[in-house]
Formats: structure tokens, C-alpha cells, sequence
């Protein structure tokens, strides 16, 4: 009996500390990821926000629903409001209710003020719009998510990963109707260092077996190669699969059958159970606190896959390879007669598929700047980006030496081939040329906040917008950029790259590049854009040795008008100007902290009540050949070139690219 009686009080203690572990848990939601793009935003207390409100309220008050899934609108149109939550299938009403109750309150601080917003936990979703969200499905915004520990044997895992979560996916879009689109399965993995499998997919009930379906396959299309774990999350659907049991088991596997407690008298043998029971009891209890304790640790290496350029394969937009012949006939074999430019990485033609779509063809040169690594980078990049002011990548081409980019043709070519050449200037008039200032802040925008990645750009210019039939913006080039982690304000590099002229203080002298680094390349954009004059190769005027200086110098005078190019001096709205001048100043401030985010900037674009700050004389401002500042003048070329310039301060190489 005193073993009994220690196993009995053994079995208590464990019981009691789970279900405090439990409780605890229960009380925050597990918060992964959000989107709230602020590039649309309502005024406070305006009646959408109340709406917005009262909707995440009867969200909250439909928590404990047992399907864990409720859809609902509040107030009607024009500021009709639609919502939605998703609790994970294997959740209880009561931890559902707690992911729901945590959701709701989070949403509204992390998105104020945003029209739509959707965000993601490890219990539940949330999500709300001004749109139709009900019974469609939706891939964007999507996140994705790796746990940073490898495997040995990468081929035959993700094989294994691909194979199981394909069926898993199959399992939950095939449910009966009325049930949770849900599956949850462990599989044995069938390799040496992992014996189970763990997979978990799931859709919104509101979706079609189809689009469930449809939702799912993307998803898990989308999963990261060679790591031990991982999962795509979207506004309708997620998968997810790990190498520990990250659900609850007992709430998706069938329930054993009622074993038997009478012996052959009809009398309960209950010393025997116990003493079978108790032990195994305690075993199974221990083995679940220790996978608890394993699974802790387990969520402190995943990472956002924004946070590791490491985590990107091209093998995982595949499906967008184009084979070089058929790029050959597109081209008509890279004739002249198709060359639309050239750049210091190759040349960029024109071609047509044979569905007779235009495409825009860069053939990088075999001798060019851009390695592999780069042409991955762009790859990579651009396939996952998608705004109406970013170029669409078509497809890639990567045969023996050749390196091929296809991206969908923009007829007007790129912003200098207007701006700068006085006899094109006049084919942009003001109302155009703040159309342009305002699509590129939105598409900066977008790559910094608003698309699953942060990506800073770091070769902002001109030659890199394109404009398509409507002259609206389309930025281009993404060779030279990086992605940031989702908490990561700023890096530093040894490889110094981009054009003098657009380069940010920081970034040219000691490699610190930031968002704040693309907004002063779009400063010098803008203050390109208003006077038609190119701030390297600018014309020395009263005493100002470039573009920068010389708009400075207009304002301190008050005098900015003067920087107007003189082909829009009849036709212009002089409050938009001013303040394009005023945001350009601002953009191009010495001290980063001093220049406006690009949500700033297009909030500023878009409302003529907002008071901008006054700008202090900004970076580069030269006084004297003397005051140990780098000057432009005669450091850009249209060419390829590669300078080093050696600093005194820490041996650092600064490398001047021109590409494309």
C-alpha cells in the first residue's frame, strides 16, 4: 500500500502542475505575426472605427462557439464591417474563447486605426476588412514560418514533409459538411534520426471543399525546405508540421474503447488496476511535461522567414522556370532590334511568349557583378512580392551559364528616359510627375511594412522606376536588396553598394543601411523629379555644388518654387509642389532619426491638414572643398564601374556599383 499510496500522491502532484501549466497558458494567446497595411486608415472616432469595434466585440462574445469558428459584419455600408476568428481545431471552447479574448484586444493596438488587418496566433486568427472576406479564399497577406534547426537528411525528409502534408491537406478540405475543415496526423517518419512525423492543416468552415482545397495546396507549396519544422499561415487557411506533437492528441485521435473493470466473479479487481494504472499514469504525465518543456524551447528558435535570407531556396518558385529556348524565340534570339537598354549586370530585351504575352527579358552577362547569390536574391524576392507600384516577376530561366529574369513589359521604360531628357520633360506634366512621387512612396512602403517581408531596396533611382501605360511607377531591380527581420531597425555591411547620388550618409561612409536609408534615396527621387535636373551630374548654380544643395539653399531663401523644372511653370499646384519639396528635404536630413518613415510620407502626400516639420540643412551639404565631406560630382557613371576608396577610419572598402 505504500507504494500505492506514493504513486497515487506522485500522480496528484503531476496532475496539479499540468493544469496549472495549462491555466497559465491559456491566459495569453501565442502572438506569431500581423498585417494592418496603413497605406488606408480611418479617422478616429469616425463611424467605421466604431463599427470596427463593436464588431470585435460580438467576436469575443461568440468565443466559446463549439465548431471555434464565427463570422459576422457590423454597421452597414459605406463602413459596413466584415469579421471573422478561427481557433485551432483541437481546442477546447474555453482555450478558444481565451485565444479570441486576447485577439480581439491585441488586433485593435497593434492596427488603431487600419481599414483591414489580420493576425495570426498559435491558438487562433483573427481578421477583419471593408470587403467581402465570407466563403472566398485568400492567399495574401501570408507569412511563413521555420524552426531553425536543420536535418541530416534533407532530400528524403522534405520528400517525406511533402507527401504527409499533402494528405493532410486532402483530409482537411474532404470533411464532411457542417464539420471543421481540419486535419491533424502523426506519421512515422521512416528516417534514422526522426521517428514521427507531425502534421496539422486547416481551412475557414466557410470555404468549399475546392477552395479549401486550392487554400491548402498553396500553402503547403509554400513550406520552408531542410528545416525540422514549419508553417504557411494565410487569411483562410494553414498548415503546419513539426518533429514533437505540437496539438492536443486526445482531442483529434478516436477515443479508446471502455475497458472492462469486472474479473470473472463480477467483482472490480481494483488493486490490480491500480497498481497497472497508477505507474503508467505517471510515466505518460512525466513524458508530457518534458515534450511541454522541449516544445518551449522549440518556439524560441523558430524565426520568421523574414528574418533569414538563409531560409529562401529557388527551388520553391520552380513552377515560374521558363526553359532557354523558349526565351530564345521570344527574343528572336536576343535580336538589337528587341534591346530595350543595358545595364552594368546585362542587357534587357524585348520578347513575346507564345500565348503572345509581352515580356521584358534581362539576360544577365556572364561577366557580370551579379553571382548567383544575386540572381537568386532577385528571384526569391520578387516572385513573393506583389503591388501594382513593384514589377511583376514573370519567370526565371537558369540553364549552364545563362542567368534570365522575365518580368512583364512596361512600355514607357524607366523614369530618367523622361525626366532628365529636355526633349521628353513636357510629356510629364505636375499632375503626372506627384502621380509618380506618390505610387513610389506607396511601393517603398509596401516592400518596408505592408508585404510579409521587409525588404529594403538600397538602389533607389531613377533608371530603377519603370513606367507602364498609365505612367504610373513600377520599381524595379531587386538585386541589391535585403530582408530585414521583423524586429530588425537597421544593418551593416562590408559590401557598400548602390549609386552615389542616392546613397543615404550612413550608408556610404559606414555601411549602415535601414528604411531610413531608402527614404533618402527617395528624397533625391523627388527633388529629381520636380526640377528635371540629376543630382550627381547637377549644373553648379549659386554656389550650390549639387541638387541637394541647391534646393536647400531655394528654401532657406524662400524661394523653393525656383527649383520647379521651367517646363511646369504654367501648369502646376503650388501647395503640392511646396510640400513634395518640403517631404524631399525632409527625406535627405543627415541624422536618420530626422527623416520620415515612408508611412509618414504617404500620409503626408495624401492629407493637405497634416503640418509637416521644417527641415535643417540636410546631408551632404557641401560649404568648402575643405569640410572633409565626400562630394558627387563626377563619381556616377551610366557604365559599370567599381571604385575602391579606402577610409581612414576603419580600413572599410566602399564598392560603387551601377547595375542595370
Amino acid at each position: 500500500m505504500s507504494f500505492l499510496g506514493a504513486s497515487i500522491k506522485l500522480l496528484l502532484l503531476v496532475t496539479v502542475i499540468s493544469l496549472l501549466s495549462a491555466a497559465t497558458e491559456a491566459q495569453q494567446a501565442t502572438y506569431r505575426y500581423h498585417v494592418c497595411p496603413n497605406t488606408t486608415t480611418f479617422p478616429v472616432n469616425s463611424t467605421y472605427g466604431a463599427n470596427r469595434d463593436s464588431l470585435l466585440a460580438s467576436l469575443l462574445s461568440n468565443g466559446t462557439r463549439g465548431d471555434g469558428f464565427y463570422n459576422t459584419t457590423a454597421g452597414r455600408n459605406p463602413d459596413l464591417v466584415y469579421g471573422l476568428f478561427l481557433c485551432r481545431g483541437d481546442l477546447s471552447a474555453e482555450a478558444c474563447q481565451s485565444c479570441v479574448a486576447f485577439a480581439a484586444t491585441d488586433i485593435s493596438r497593434r492596427c488603431p486605426v487600419e481599414i483591414t488587418a489580420v493576425a495570426w496566433y498559435d491558438e487562433c486568427l483573427i481578421r477583419y476588412s471593408n470587403v467581402n472576406i465570407f466563403s472566398t479564399w485568400a492567399e495574401e497577406p501570408s507569412v511563413i514560418l521555420l524552426n531553425t534547426q536543420n536535418i541530416t537528411d534533407q532530400d528524403s525528409f522534405d520528400r517525406q514533409v511533402q507527401a504527409t502534408m499533402s494528405e493532410t491537406a486532402t483530409l482537411a478540405a474532404n470533411t464532411p459538411p457542417g464539420a471543421r475543415k481540419f486535419s491533424a496526423r502523426a506519421t512515422a517518419a521512416n528516417l534514422s534520426s526522426i521517428q514521427t512525423l507531425y502534421s496539422l492543416g486547416q481551412c475557414t468552415p466557410d470555404l468549399s471543399s475546392s477552395d479549401c482545397n486550392s487554400c491548402l495546396r498553396f500553402a503547403v507549396g509554400n513550406l520552408p525546405r531542410g528545416s525540422q519544422g514549419g508553417r504557411v499561415l494565410t487569411p483562410s487557411c494553414n498548415v503546419r508540421y513539426e518533429v514533437y506533437l505540437f496539438y492536443n492528441q486526445t482531442a483529434v485521435a478516436p477515443p479508446p474503447p471502455p475497458a472492462s473493470g469486472e474479473n470473472g466473479n463480477g467483482r472490480r479487481s481494483w488493486p490490480i488496476i491500480v497498481a497497472i494504472v497508477v505507474p503508467i499514469g505517471v510515466i505518460t504525465l512525466l513524458f508530457l511535461l518534458a515534450c511541454c518543456v522541449l516544445k518551449r524551447r522549440a518556439k524560441k528558435k523558430y524565426d520568421a522567414i523574414q528574418a533569414e535570407t538563409a531560409g529562401y531556396d529557388i527551388s520553391t518558385v520552380e513552377g515560374l522556370q521558363y526553359d532557354f529556348t523558349t526565351i530564345q524565340t521570344a527574343t528572336d534570339n536576343f535580336s538589337h532590334a528587341n534591346k530595350l537598354g543595358e545595364g552594368g549586370f546585362g542587357d534587357v530585351y524585348k520578347g513575346v511568349l507564345p500565348n503572345l504575352q509581352e515580356i521584358a527579358v534581362k539576360r544577365l552577362s556572364r561577366g557580370s557583378g551579379q553571382g548567383a547569390e544575386e540572381f537568386k536574391n532577385e528571384v526569391v524576392l520578387v516572385a513573393k512580392l506583389q503591388h501594382r507600384n513593384l514589377v511583376r516577376l514573370l519567370g526565371f530561366c537558369l540553364e549552364g551559364e545563362e542567368k534570365i529574369l522575365i518580368y512583364e513589359y512596361v512600355p514607357n521604360k524607366s523614369l530618367d528616359y523622361f525626366v532628365f531628357d529636355p526633349a521628353k520633360q513636357e510629356q510629364l506634366d505636375w499632375s503626372r510627375r506627384y502621380k509618380i512621387i506618390g505610387g513610389i512612396a506607396r511601393g517603398i512602403l509596401y516592400l518596408h511594412e505592408d508585404s510579409r517581408l521587409r525588404i529594403i531596396h538600397r538602389d533607389l533611382k531613377a533608371s530603377n522606376i519603370l513606367l507602364d501605360g498609365d505612367m504610373s511607377p513600377k520599381i524595379s531591380d531587386f538585386g541589391m536588396a535585403r530582408i530585414f527581420g521583423v524586429d530588425q531597425t537597421q544593418g551593416t555591411t562590408r559590401r557598400v553598394v548602390g549609386t552615389y547620388g542616392y546613397m543615404s550618409p550612413e550608408y556610404a561612409m559606414q555601411g549602415q543601411f535601414s528604411v531610413k536609408s531608402d527614404a533618402y534615396s527617395f528624397g533625391v527621387l523627388v527633388l529629381e523629379i520636380i526640377s528635371g535636373q540629376k543630382n550627381s551630374n547637377f549644373y553648379e548654380t549659386d554656389d550650390a555644388q549639387d541638387l541637394i544643395s541647391y534646393a536647400w539653399k531655394l528654401w532657406k531663401d524662400e524661394r523653393p518654387l525656383e527649383l520647379l523644372n521651367p517646363v511646369l511653370r504654367d501648369h502646376y499646384a503650388r501647395n503640392e509642389v511646396v510640400r513634395c519639396i518640403q517631404l524631399g528635404l525632409l527625406c535627405v536630413q543627415e541624422d536618420p532619426v530626422d527623416r520620415p518613415t515612408m508611412a509618414t510620407v504617404v500620409l503626408m502626400l495624401n492629407s493637405y491638414s497634416a503640418t509637416l516639420p521644417m527641415p535643417k540643412e540636410p546631408a551632404f551639404v557641401l560649404h568648402s572643398r575643405t569640410d572633409g565631406r565626400m562630394p558627387y560630382k563626377g563619381l556616377e557613371s551610366d557604365q559599370s564601374t567599381t571604385q575602391s576608396i579606402p577610409l581612414s577610419t576603419n580600413e572599410l572598402s566602399i564598392t560603387e556599383l551601377h547595375p542595370r
